[in-house]
């Protein structure tokens, strides 16, 4: 005869982790959790009851709950950068990393926000679902004063933007593209040039930032007996090989090559096909890298003197807090004349 198989107790779920529990372990309130966990500013709490509570919070491993502590203090501690640009080069990524760590000291979360949107209006009903305290937009181009309305009536407190104009509504510090594709354009035309090329990176999301480029350097181009003709470049050995292995047939003999990054991989693309740099093409690049000095000829190129990051997430804490704070200088280009032009 069989024997009864005995029914097994299923086990429970395990609830998630609170500040209850927190509290328990540490032997204190949920409320001395709350303010020590939260750093909640204007209450008293000494450091042997901090340390006890911090240790609780470690042994059982919990996480305070972001989107309950921003109900609870009316407000996120995030700070969204859309990153509708995929690689914009080794200057702008160090400085964004820089950024990350000076909000952090104001007690934000930088995020970055992948999705690419055509229209503005989309883009800022997607940043205001995470209902950030800040938005921080590099491609400030494409804000519009109704996507800043939009966001302001979801309550994020702080706007800033980088851009070629002024946005109502929005704390613009100016960055204007078409600008350095000028410098670049009136430096090789004053060193005698007359048919440039213009690279125009294959890397997706540049073109927001080629496309002015580009401009800029038509619009001196066409003030002088010059021709601006844009080249496309992915940033990889074989483009740029193929690109040089074309450029007898192309008769160009100087490029403004979008970034140093760019200028330096198509400089030795260019000595690998027997192009001889600057006597048969000038190369210009932008952003002063480290590795632009270093190059063999030394590139010229163009200095952005960003802003400090520090300041701008003080800027932005001061947006958040009061509304309000000091303009920047718009962001400076200079033409730093080497060896390649």
């Amino acid at each position: 005869m069989a024997k009864d198989i005995p029914a097994t107790t299923p086990t429970p779920a395990r609830t998630s982790l609170t500040s209850a529990d927190v509290a328990r372990l540490a032997g204190v309130s949920r409320a001395t959790v709350s303010f020590v966990l939260n750093d909640t500013q204007g209450h008293r709490v000494s450091e042997a009851t901090r340390a006890r509570v911090l240790d609780a919070a470690k042994q059982l491993g919990y996480v305070p709950h972001a989107a309950a502590r921003s109900l609870r203090a009316g407000r996120s501690n995030l700070v969204l950068m859309p990153s509708s640009i995929s690689a914009v080069g080794r200057l702008v990524s160090d400085w964004v990393d820089d950024l990350h760590s000076e909000l952090d000291r104001h007690g934000y979360t930088a995020v970055l926000h992948a999705g690419r949107f055509t229209d503005p209006l989309d883009a800022a009903r997607a940043w205001a679902e995470l209902r950030p305290a800040a938005v921080i937009a590099l491609d400030g181009d494409r804000f519009t004063p109704q996507a800043a309305e939009l966001l302001r009536r979801a309550g994020v407190r702080g706007l800033l933007a980088f851009a070629s104009h002024p946005v109502p509504g929005v704390h613009t510090i100016g960055f204007d593209h078409a600008r350095i594709g000028a410098i670049a354009a009136e430096h090789l035309i004053a060193r005698g040039r007359t048919r440039i090329g213009v690279v125009m990176p294959q890397e997706r999301g540049l073109g927001a930032l080629a496309a002015p480029r580009l401009a800029g350097a038509e619009s001196v181009a066409a003030r002088h007996m010059a021709t601006v003709v844009p080249v496309e470049l992915a940033y990889t050995r074989e483009s740029a090989t193929d690109l040089a292995r074309r450029w007898p047939s192309l008769g160009l003999d100087a490029v403004f090559a979008y970034n140093d990054e760019y200028a330096a991989l198509l400089l030795h693309a260019f000595r690998a096909e027997g192009i001889v740099v600057p006597d048969d093409v000038a190369i210009v690049g932008s952003d002063d890298l480290v590795l632009s000095a270093l190059q063999q000829p030394a590139l010229t190129s163009i200095r952005l003197d960003l802003a400090p990051p520090a300041l701008i997430a003080d800027a932005v804490h001061e947006l958040i807090e009061t509304g309000t704070t000091a303009p920047f200088p718009d962001i400076e280009a200079v033409l730093v004349h080497r060896q390649t032009s």
